[in-house]
């Protein structure tokens, strides 16, 4: 039977996936039918979802998901004939790029034009953000449209975590770390108070979100010290098709040398290095590491990511005066025992030790008894976090015409 609960809907795009999620208000958020439609724009885009209360994945091909306002529009209809959207009263839209914004927010013409003046800083996610969100304004004028910002939770960084050595004109134009993943860290962070208490969630934490993309996030008192990523996702860590930090004299050489346009280096560092890059077969950490004994090409990319995360490791234990906790994340840092333990060896002088039987089984917690610091695999919940953050505003406001542009 279909539920009579109000109901919110998450919608998080990415720049070749949508994923989806119903939240039923029952009370408390109690998931639903929810899934993901990937491959978008490639060959065979393909829905895996999951029923409400059942636990079995299924699968669905959406040729006609050619690209991601056709895949948007697919989506929503097979969504629609389902009757997924009976009960649902409000939306929340996750904006991966924030600029200064600080709390979710409902969405207003005025917010939908500054985020649309800002698409150029990250073109790979905020147009198919943008997108949906008017997609779904103009499907549902009804609904309470929220947008979820990746940033917010980085936005009362230090100062000087925040800055850039440039000169200060490019900072007045809006240059300057913001760092991402927000969403997930905040899940993170109040997990890590449910499981351990608030005086460890209080403590010196360092979060590791390794996926696709990946990054780290160093947390004190429950504020964010720093974060790898900077003023766009393509900074940090090596990641699955992302570069991480270069020497920004690349640009100025491959522009010389070899001719790259200011659009084909955008399209080599977001789209065709990292993961992808280096082994020159894959972006898939699991694909890799089946092929690392045979391959050096996977074995050097596997290398070189865990190098950088070691060394971030160290970096933000510096900028925490020490580490209690250490949380893996994401869809490498919660699968790939072997990348946290090649991450977290010969850190035996921070206090890090893991346990090897404890990792190998995906224990939540993977430390030694013997260390210092408490290492920690939770599995992140960005959905989960846009839909509370939607049910707090909700009970704050009500959809209205001046509300839904």
């Amino acid at each position: 039977m279909q539920p009579t609960t109000p109901a919110i809907v998450v919608l998080n795009g990415g720049s070749s996936s949508i994923r989806f999620c119903i939240f039923h208000e029952t009370p408390g958020l109690r998931r639903g039918l929810h899934g993901k439609l990937d491959r978008i724009g490639l060959d065979a885009p393909t829905l895996h979802y999951f029923d409400d209360g059942d636990g079995v994945p299924q699968a669905l091909r959406f040729p006609e998901a050619t690209d991601l306002s056709r895949a948007a529009v697919v989506l929503l209809q097979w969504l629609e004939q389902r009757g997924a959207f009976d009960h649902v009263t409000a939306v929340g839209h996750r904006v991966v790029h924030g600029m200064s914004h600080s709390q979710p927010e409902i969405v207003t013409d005025e917010l939908l034009s500054a985020l649309r003046g800002w698409q150029s800083v990250d073109p790979d996610h905020l147009p198919v953000e943008i997108a949906l969100i008017d997609t779904l304004q103009k499907r549902f004028p009804d609904w309470l449209h929220v947008a979820c910002f990746d940033t917010a939770f980085h936005h009362d960084m230090p100062r000087v975590a925040q800055m850039m050595a440039l000169p200060r004109r490019f900072e007045q134009a809006g240059l300057r770390r913001y760092g991402f993943h927000g969403l997930s860290y905040a899940y993170l962070m109040e997990e890590l108070e449910r499981v351990a208490g608030k005086a460890v969630a209080s403590g010196r934490v360092i979060l590791a979100h390794f996926g696709n993309g990946a990054s780290m996030a160093a947390v004190h008192e429950g504020r964010c010290v720093d974060t790898t990523m900077g003023f766009t996702p393509a900074s940090g860590l090596p990641m699955g098709t992302r570069s991480g930090d270069l020497d920004p004299g690349i640009a100025a050489y491959l522009h010389r040398s070899n001719g790259l346009t200011p659009e084909q280096f955008d399209a080599v560092v977001n789209r065709e290095s990292g993961l992808l890059g280096v082994s020159e077969t894959s972006s898939d950490m699991q694909e890799l590491l089946e092929r690392e004994n045979a391959d050096v090409r996977a074995a050097e990319a596997i290398a070189l990511f865990c190098y950088q995360a070691k060394k971030g490791i160290g970096a933000y234990a510096a900028a925490l005066g020490g580490i209690d906790t250490l949380v893996f994340a994401g869809g490498i840092g919660e699968n790939a025992a072997v990348v946290r333990e090649r991450v977290c060896s010969h850190l035996e002088f921070l206090g890090i030790e893991i346990d090897a039987e404890r990792n190998g089984a995906h224990a939540s917690v993977i430390s030694s008894t013997t260390g210092r610091v408490c290492i920690r695999v939770i599995q992140t919940d960005e959905e989960s976090m846009i839909a509370r953050a939607v049910a707090r505003v909700q009970g704050h406001a009500k959809p209205s015409a001046e509300n839904a542009s």
